[in-house]
């Protein structure tokens, strides 16, 4: 589910707008981050839009360390905030997970500029599976640690472990940065027995249909396969070899000719 109705869009919009114009900035991508974009919101789920941005040239030519996001208080269900450029660049030196997801969310609400793509052709180059398997992996563990322990457990963090579990399964299957909708990684890496299978689907259709999934008794045939992947992806990222990460010179390139681009400066 990845619609957005247009009222909120131009809302979001105008937040953006309101931004550039107080904090001096230019933004040059905008997406929905979250579970709206993962495929699985409820009713009243926030909008998580998430921004890159650039600053003036003179801005970077300074000593002084400045802060490098900028954030504002949830409310209206909109959760916003945003990376400066720079560092968003090193991060995605490091194969950042959520940089990665955020590049290619299914939701986007802006790209007035060529830069994000540019950063996007580039991903192949930077991804890590090892990276992003731990992320994925500790995610899905602080969840289902937290939250699906017991006979009654919170029946809508399921979906906060099995997705992440289900990415750890893209990663292992296709050496490569996983989609964000999670009915994609179900048709894909999820075995098709009919328990495992019928419980996600059903619990799928649940979720969109608007149910309150509050305690509920656990579903057995996701928990046991929950487990076992936990156990099986430890195992397999403790093996996996760290890759050689991009070089600074090209991402240099590419914050240059963001500058360039938005500012319309020599840089």
């Amino acid at each position: 589910m990845t619609h957005v109705h247009e009222e909120m869009r131009d809302t979001i919009r105008q937040q953006l707008k309101q931004i550039e114009q107080e904090e001096n900035v230019r933004i040059i991508y905008a997406c929905e981050s979250g579970s709206r974009a993962w495929g699985f919101p409820s009713q009243d789920s926030d909008y998580d839009v998430r921004f890159l941005y650039v600053r003036p040239l003179e801005w970077y030519l300074s000593i002084e360390d400045k802060r490098d996001v900028i954030e504002r208080p949830i409310s209206d269900q909109l959760d916003i905030n945003g990376w400066d450029l720079r560092k968003a660049l090193k991060l995605f030196r490091k194969s950042n997970p959520p940089l990665l997801e955020w590049l290619q969310s299914p939701i986007q609400y802006d790209e007035p500029y060529s830069v994000a793509e540019h950063i996007r052709a580039l991903s192949p180059l930077t991804f890590s599976p090892k990276s992003c398997m731990y992320h994925y992996l500790n995610m899905a563990k602080g969840n289902f640690r937290d939250y699906l322990q017991g006979e009654q457990v919170k029946i809508k963090k399921y979906f906060y472990v099995l997705r992440p579990l289900l990415a750890c399964g893209w990663i292992e299957s296709y050496d490569a940065m996983p989609p964000m909708a999670i009915e994609e990684l179900v048709q894909e890496i999820v075995p098709q027995s009919a328990s495992l299978y019928t419980e996600i689907h059903e619990l799928l259709r649940r979720k969109k249909a608007g149910e309150e999934l509050d305690l509920e008794p656990q579903l057995p045939a996701i928990h046991a396969f929950l487990a076992e992947k936990i156990a099986h992806f430890e195992q397999m990222a403790a093996q996996m070899e760290n890759e050689q990460v991009i070089q600074y010179e090209e991402l240099d390139r590419i914050f240059r000719f963001a500058l360039q681009e938005v500012w319309e400066v020599k840089v």
